[in-house]
């Protein structure tokens, strides 16, 4: 059934004012203006976003900002489920996404710090399968041929998605469709991560390694990486390394049964430019089987669900270059290797901004052309969640929603408007 038709704008924009009321939980939230932000100007936060909930631009969502190691907003507006009215709840728990990067590439960098690896090896020391790759090669009258790479796949290539692998989408979509491997979504195959990685190996790149910036399944090898550096399944390292280490208590590849009840719904955009709720069953845009899925495959690139203030405590830590309550994970000069642009001049990158290892970085506020300090780093995930980090302010931004694709409104930059003029100090 279709949700949220404009037409029912004035009924629905009410029955919201009632029942959103946006309320902090869980965190201890500071007083704003103890921390530079104007009480006034945030509450255009509240109304912006209530507003979006309000038309059925978004079914709901969680934003959270912190300053200077405290938490000044943390807040839920809409629904978790707008087809059964639940409203959303700011310990609400959404499927991140592309928001695994980041944790995946903590990973290996601990790894590194360790000794158990290092981001120069080639990937071909923990898989050997990648020894010897191909990259498909378009022809100018259609097809294409496969020649051999250049060289060998780095780490480092993982780390900042130069090595050439996408999602099976490229020059070569038949012979990956024909593997059976495409797309992010990974929740429903019976087949460890580190058996799916190896089948890759033998499948033609887009791109030889090294020169472009080609997006794709690079962290989900980062993963299976881990598994044969560490010795671990990837769900147990996380677990033991970073989740329990930072109090990330709501951070899974498959939810606890338990918890299942506050796993937001995924919506999809519609023809009338609303909203409507996924349907059931596997897939990128679906509900997805985060709760009932073989809990077999654990996709680093994109696998993880989580909430807001697990999220802010894992940026919380880089923020704070690698520490967070007396728990340290990395060096404060590991963070600044993975915050720092990595990408060559080939890699056709946005202005202003480049790729490290893990995370875009701003590196010129001017061509950027966007609020952001030099060296703000963030990212974001494919069901329309984003954030970032901005050190030179001492500023962690977390929001998450649950539509994809993306729905039609700009909400994101608006997010990043609002959040900026209301920093007076």
């Amino acid at each position: 059934m279709t949700l949220f038709k404009n037409k029912t704008l004035g009924v629905l924009a009410v029955f919201l004012a009632a029942v959103c009321t946006l309320v902090a939980q869980e965190l201890q939230v500071a007083d704003p203006a103890n921390l530079g932000f104007s009480q006034e100007r945030l509450e255009r936060l509240d109304a912006t976003f209530q507003h979006y909930a309000a038309k059925g631009a978004l079914p709901g969502g969680v934003i959270l900002l912190a300053r200077k190691d405290q938490v000044v907003y943390h807040k839920a507006f809409g629904y978790t489920d707008p087809a059964n009215r639940t409203p959303m709840a700011t310990d609400a728990l959404f499927r991140i996404a592309s928001q695994s990067k980041a944790i995946i590439s903590t990973g290996i960098l601990l790894l590194q710090e360790e000794g158990k690896l290092h981001i120069g090896d080639a990937l071909s020391r923990f898989i050997p399968e990648f020894a010897k790759t191909s990259v498909a090669v378009a022809k100018p009258d259609g097809g294409y041929e496969v020649v051999p790479a250049e060289r060998s796949i780095t780490l480092r290539d993982l780390l900042t998605h130069t090595a050439g692998i996408g999602y099976g989408y490229g020059v070569a979509a038949e012979a990956w469709k024909a593997a059976g491997i495409q797309g992010w979504y990974f929740a429903d195959r019976d087949e460890p991560i580190l058996e799916t990685v190896r089948r890759m190996a033998a499948l033609p790149m887009d791109a030889q390694p090294g020169v472009q910036f080609v997006y794709g399944y690079s962290t989900d090898i980062l993963g299976a990486v881990i598994e044969v550096a560490s010795g671990l399944p990837l769900d147990r390292f996380l677990k033991e390394r970073i989740f329990t280490p930072l109090g990330m208590n709501d951070t899974y590849f498959y939810l606890p049964s338990g918890k299942a009840p506050r796993l937001a719904a995924v919506f999809n955009p519609d023809e009338a430019g609303g909203l409507k709720r996924a349907p059931e069953g596997p897939g990128m845009d679906t509900q997805g089987q985060y709760i009932s899925g073989p809990r077999t495959s654990y996709s680093g690139g994109a696998g993880l669900v989580s909430s807001a203030t697990d999220y802010y405590r894992f940026l919380q830590m880089m923020e704070n270059g690698g520490e967070l309550n007396g728990v340290r994970l990395l060096s404060p000069r590991t963070v600044r290797l993975m915050t720092v642009n990595h990408l060559p001049e080939s890699a056709g990158w946005n202005q202003g901004s480049g790729f490290g290892l893990g995370y875009s970085v701003v590196t010129d506020m001017g061509k950027n052309g966007t609020y952001g300090s030099e060296g703000t780093f963030g990212w974001g995930g494919a069901y329309h969640s984003t954030y970032w980090v901005d050190p030179a302010e001492e500023l962690i931004v977390v929001y998450f929603t649950q539509v994809r694709p993306g729905p039609g409104v700009s909400d994101h930059a608006v997010l990043r408007n609002l959040v900026y003029q209301a920093l007076v100090d």
